[in-house]
């Protein structure tokens, strides 16, 4: 026997068919019984599709929410579709075939049975996600905007407002489950500005090309037919498509996001997620000159939603990679604002102000960092020399909105002294010396207390950090490198990492407060 052929029997062994007998409910699941005495436990909604003398097929060992399920429905004169349950990852942009039919192929995630690919007409994802009613025919539907009660010119804050108002009205009316799904359904699709573009085209042109909402992770129902050589599956109907989701709660600095005229985009691209926000969601008034000074902004807000999975294709280096982010879905979402948000934002304003006002002066302060360490207090001796008003931080002339202040507070905390130098903070700590770049992806760099700092800068000024990583000249011995702490996606972790190397007791339960005062995250 060849190598070949055991694998292929390797692979027979790994999938169990069988020809179902009866299906029996059991609690929220259904069992079906095969003829040769095996058995399946399959979802209710997936159970109403099958039927005795269907021949199931599976993978084995393989038990979760959206296992892969081949449904073979009778032999002809009488056969009707299969039905395939499948989880899925990618769905690409809408491509028209040789008679001019525009379709959608997703990948199917693992596949062990043998079907790689997923081919959606056009049509099929229209009267899927983009119908209210998903019993009538696209002719006879109602469009999101006569579902939500407004008009097509409705502006995002418009809009949820107009979403929860039908909630509202659909919860007085006793209205079935179905009404509710078609309202989200109309808000999700229209809260998207790509998705309600598509949409917009479709009702112009019912045959226009139509996206498979979010990318199209996650688990999904369909009827249709296999391929000859088994490794496509046609869909004629999609019965169900449950997205890859998770809860999350979180605090975000309103710096990292982009304002624009009707609504703000907040992405974080260490955690790949991304939250677009309405001024009904997120209930404060902002416009695009935000964007100018929100680097000054150090508060945040509590974000909580359901984040479902999404992915493009990206060509880096040459060739074409799969990027994985999250986004949130604009019905599951709720921003909690600070108290004093309305202090904040004036101080931010106010200080970018000051900042023209003072440009010359400014100038002339970091041409001198930019050459020799300074201590804040002489900063401030100097601003306060050029008419710089006292309660100007002179800290932010470095910086950068990407930037979190919660890791400049922990090292303000424990600092004796603050020197200035380039785009760096020189933090001196009772045990040790800390430099800091105030800008995201940029290390923690800790030293061992010098006898002098004065010798230290004078020392430190005439190298660089990868000098110092690769101790080149012994200039990392010279100064008392210790190492770095990243700071990474965890404060947690960056807070007892750096608590450790500065020689001072790691509180976890401090530190957990810490991080909890400053993120919030879960």
């Amino acid at each position: 026997m060849g190598p070949g052929v055991q694998v292929e029997t390797r692979l027979a062994a790994a999938i169990r068919c069988g020809v179902v007998s009866q299906a029996k409910a059991e609690g929220d699941k259904t069992v079906c019984h095969f003829k040769d005495g095996g058995k399946i436990l399959v979802s209710k909604f997936l159970a109403a599709h099958i039927g005795p003398g269907d021949e199931i097929s599976f993978p084995l060992g393989t038990h979760s929410a959206g296992t892969e399920i081949y449904i073979r429905k009778d032999l002809p004169p009488t056969r009707s579709l299969d039905v395939y349950q499948a989880p899925i990852s990618y769905a690409a942009q809408p491509k028209s075939d040789k008679r001019e039919h525009l379709y959608v192929r997703a990948t199917v995630s693992q596949g062990r049975l043998g079907i790689s690919t997923l081919h959606f007409p056009c049509e099929v994802l229209r009267d899927y996600f983009y119908v209210a009613n998903r019993h009538l025919p696209w002719e006879k539907q109602k469009t999101f905007y006569d579902i939500l009660r407004i008009s097509r010119s409705a502006s995002p804050a418009e809009l949820r407002l107009a979403f929860k108002l039908r909630e509202l009205e659909l919860r007085a009316e006793g209205a079935a489950k179905a009404a509710f799904s078609g309202s989200e359904r109309a808000f999700n699709i229209l809260a998207h500005p790509e998705l309600r573009a598509c949409y917009e085209g479709l009702l112009s042109n019912p045959t226009a090309p139509v996206l498979f909402p979010y990318g199209g992770f996650g688990s999904v129902i369909t009827l249709g037919e296999r391929s000859s050589d088994g490794q496509m599956f046609f869909v004629r109907r999609i019965v169900s498509f449950l997205p890859d989701s998770r809860e999350r709660r979180f605090r975000a600095p309103l710096r990292q996001f982009e304002f624009y005229s009707d609504r703000a985009l907040y992405r974080d691209s260490r955690r790949k997620l991304e939250v677009l926000v309405d001024q009904s969601a997120m209930p404060i008034v902002w416009d695009q000159t935000w964007n100018q000074w929100k680097q000054f902004l150090g508060t945040k807000v509590e974000i909580r939603g359901t984040f479902v999975e999404v992915g493009k294709y990206r060509r880096i280096g040459g060739e074409w990679h799969q990027v994985k982010w999250e986004t949130a879905l604009p019905s599951r979402l709720t921003v909690k604002l600070p108290a004093s948000i309305a202090d904040q934002v004036e101080t931010a304003r106010n200080t970018y102000h000051r900042f023209g006002q003072f440009s010359e002066a400014l100038a002339g302060i970091r041409e001198r960092i930019a050459r020799e360490p300074m201590e804040r207090e002489t900063l401030r001796r100097i601003c306060w020399e050029t008419g710089i008003p006292g309660d100007f931080d002179i800290a932010q002339i470095t910086w950068q909105p990407d930037y979190d202040k919660f890791f400049y507070d922990q090292l303000c905390r424990r600092a004796r002294r603050l020197y200035l130098f380039r785009e760096e903070y020189i933090f001196e700590l009772e045990a040790a010396v800390v430099v800091e770049t105030p800008q995201l992806g940029h290390a923690t760099y800790l030293f061992l207390k010098p006898r002098s700092m004065e010798q230290f800068l004078a020392a430190y000024i005439r190298t660089t950090k990868e000098d110092i990583r690769h101790n080149r000249g012994n200039v990392a011995e010279l100064l008392g490198f210790l190492g770095r702490v990243i700071h990474g996606a965890s404060p947690r972790t960056w807070l007892t990492e750096l608590k450790a190397k500065v020689g001072e007791r790691v509180d976890s339960v401090a530190a957990a407060a810490d991080v909890s005062e400053n993120f919030g995250v879960k």
